[in-house]
């Protein structure tokens, strides 16, 4: 068992880059990340991050939350191994939830314990939990916590490692033991999500504990868009072959058989908790409906009753009854929400649902209803790679795109955007790809993570189908991109500045694309190449749309002052207690 070191925190959270050294590297990232709101280093960290924090907190554990990714991209001055020097962790602990982070991880475990040898390194999230086995292999990582739940087995790891007691009866836990890999049985599988809330005051204590905001930030940009989000449930009730979430998959991957859910007063509860300090919107993931009509329903009354100003904005898997959202908008202030029918065509649409799911005609209805309310924004989702799924297809939903535009009402948007970088693991289509029409191009950890390197997004994509090759994927992107950009400017969904500046930034990564793909067949001269990458860098990011389209209206003030300044205070108040009590025990000073 390893040794633990003289520490000041008991688990230091680290979130990596999705690459390392991208620093250093230049790399055609393209439009893999324009749809979410962090950059192409996804440097936005799981909300688990914050549950374990809470939980272990209030077990009177210390923990650090640290954003690398997000200093990295802040400073390129920022030094990862001087910041892990300057720690003293008992636990280091690493996510690697979704894919694209699976180079950065890696990379940052190595780092972290060439600083750290005697401290263990822990990995978590549903990518660790698919690939356990194989980051058993890296002798970096001492464990891997699986499951979409771990804050208990979290602390009772920490407390064996503390106690110097046996490992074996800590749930959900793949550890090595000597140079056996153990894999303790999956069994904490929580019936409910009460039992850890998301308490934003966690971030304001851990910027002035450890003096330091940056680290504790969600993703670049956050401060002028804090967009927060609240899970009501973990699992799902729907089939989505893409999805690493789906039920089949959470069933082998998670062992859980059915969603389960946050009670709607502990989910109010913690909106209403974020709505004390921020005026940002505040997204509920997940589509609520899955609890069945009367849990939505109750979860808007409880919201309601709490007088949750902020923008409350809801994902739907299936088209919402009109009804329901009739009560979204009597209750709430402010509301918005999103869908995602994938694709306009209903032979592609179903076969990547496995299920009914949406109609056009049926989902039409809808949105002509719900422009009829007070609904903030509608957000329209479409996605490039599917099963069945031809350049001719793409473009086809472009065109069903300036349909719904001629509903007439500016609050409806959409966006289009290609499925990748990576299929999901162990989602149907990862599983059998030839059953569905793919070609899976990467199969191990160490696959995918020597194709996050390539030099172009054309050739991370860890997949093609039997309809779109890579190259073609890539062609139907831009050009799909490309005529949705003008649509929305036609239709005044964005405007001539922000079209213009799209539509460049398109072009611009057209040319690059061609460049570069004439320098890896060696048609360019050394120096053409070195221009050529040093240029790569101003195209890597909100390639097909403006990610400014993603967020909603911005307030002249952000945060609530009086919400900030009692978090302060109680911060500081917690400070001088702890500090008192350390005096009364050790008897002399203590320093930070």
């Amino acid at each position: 068992m390893l040794g633990m070191a003289a520490s000041t925190m008991d688990l230091l959270l680290l979130h990596p880059p999705s690459v390392y050294d991208f620093r250093e590297k230049s790399i055609l990232y393209g439009p893999v990340s324009d749809m979410v709101p962090s950059s192409v280093m996804f440097e936005l960290y799981p909300i688990g991050f914050l549950t374990m924090a809470e939980y272990l907190e209030q077990r009177g554990m210390r923990v650090r939350i640290a954003n690398l990714a997000l200093r990295m991209l802040g400073d390129k001055r920022f030094d990862v191994s001087r910041f892990l020097e300057r720690q003293r962790p008992k636990l280091i602990g690493i996510d690697l939830h979704w894919m694209p982070h699976c180079h950065g991880a890696i990379e940052i475990a190595r780092l972290a314990k060439k600083v750290h040898p005697d401290v263990p390194v822990i990995f978590g999230g549903l990518s660790s939990t698919y690939f356990h086995r194989e980051l058993m292999a890296y002798p970096e990582v001492d464990f891997v916590l699986r499951g979409d739940s771990t804050e208990p087995p979290l602390h009772q790891l920490l407390t064996a490692l503390e106690q110097g007691t046996s490992l074996e009866a800590i749930p959900n836990l793949t550890w090595r033991d000597g140079e056996e890999v153990r894999v303790n049985p999956l069994t904490f599988i929580p019936n409910t999500l009460d039992y850890v809330d998301v308490r934003p005051e966690l971030l304001i204590d851990m910027a002035i504990r450890y003096r330091d905001l940056a680290s504790v930030l969600p993703y670049n940009g956050w401060l002028r868009n804090p967009t927060t989000m609240v899970l009501p449930l973990k699992g799902c009730a729907f089939e989505c072959v893409t999805c690493g979430s789906s039920a089949t998959t959470c069933g082998h991957l998670t062992l859980r058989k059915k969603p389960v859910y946050r009670s709607p007063a502990n989910l109010a509860d913690n909106l209403a908790a974020i709505g004390r300090l921020s005026r940002g919107t505040i997204v509920i993931p997940g589509d609520l409906l899955q609890g069945g009509r009367a849990y939505a329903t109750q979860v808007i009354d409880e919201i309601a009753a709490r007088d949750v100003t902020n923008d409350v904005m809801f994902e739907f898997f299936d088209v919402p009854p009109i009804e329901f959202l009739q009560h979204i908008d009597a209750k709430l202030h402010k509301w918005s929400f999103e869908v995602s029918p994938e694709s306009h065509d209903k032979v592609v649409r179903h076969a990547m649902e496995g299920q009914a799911g949406y109609e056009n005609e049926d989902m039409e209805t809808m949105l002509r209803e719900a422009l009829k309310l007070r609904c903030t924004r509608i957000d329209v989702f479409y996605m490039i790679g599917l099963q069945y799924q031809t350049y001719e297809s793409v473009m086809e939903t472009v065109d069903y795109c300036e349909h719904l535009f001629k509903l007439g009402d500016a609050r409806l948007q959409c966006f289009i955007s290609p499925m990748g970088p990576f299929l999901d693991p162990g989602s149907q289509i990862f599983e059998e790809p030839e059953r569905f029409g793919y070609r899976k191009l990467a199969h191990t950890l160490e696959e995918h993570r020597q194709l996050l390197v390539q030099p172009s997004w054309e050739h991370i994509l860890n997949y093609e189908t039997a309809w779109m090759s890579r190259s073609r994927l890539v062609d139907a992107t831009y050009d799909a991109a490309e005529r949705l950009n003008d649509l929305k400017r036609r239709y005044g969904r964005i405007s001539e500045q922000r079209a213009r500046s799209v539509a460049e930034g398109i072009a611009g990564a057209r040319r690059l694309r061609e460049r570069l793909n004439a320098s890896l067949h060696g048609e360019l001269d050394p120096v053409a190449a070195e221009q050529l990458y040093g240029e790569i860098s101003r195209f890597s990011d909100s390639t097909v749309s403006d990610k400014q389209e993603l967020f909603w209206q911005r307030h002249l003030f952000s945060f609530k002052l009086g919400g900030i300044l009692k978090a302060v205070a109680s911060s500081l108040r917690n400070r001088r207690h702890n500090a008192g009590a350390v005096r009364v025990q050790t008897g002399f000073e203590s320093a930070d």
